[in-house]
């Protein structure tokens, strides 16, 4: 963020030095690295709830423009129908194996047996 090099570092030094003490130096040092770091956690954090909140807001507007795109209750719509077309065709097909006439009906009384005898 700040261009700052080793030679303006030094002349920061120097100067708190300085204005400061060498006694106190040290204790003046500590404390406002604590705060720094203090600060750059909470902008790292304050970074992090900004990416994530502009994460969520994409995900939400892909959700929208999928179900535009193709919703899902029109899918199950459609896949209900083709079980309701499929089970309506297989039961016409088995119905009519079901409602057959037994055997002894289907055959003729004049019809002849293997042997070449009419059946009796």
């Amino acid at each position: 963020m700040f261009d700052v090099g080793f030679f303006e570092l030094l002349l920061i030094g120097l100067v708190a030095l300085l204005v400061v003490g060498p006694e106190r130096l040290p204790k003046v040092a500590r404390t406002a690295g604590l705060w720094l770091g203090k600060g750059r956690r909470m902008l790292s954090s304050v970074k992090a709830d900004i990416e994530q909140e502009i994460k969520a807001d994409e995900l939400r507007r892909i959700l929208e423009e999928q179900k535009r795109a193709n919703p899902v209750h029109e899918i199950l719509e459609d896949t209900r129908k083709t079980v309701e077309e499929l089970k309506t065709s297989t039961e016409s097909a088995v119905r009519p194996d079901t409602q057959r006439k037994p055997a002894s009906q289907d055959t003729p009384p004049s019809a002849k047996s293997h042997d070449g005898s009419p059946d009796t």
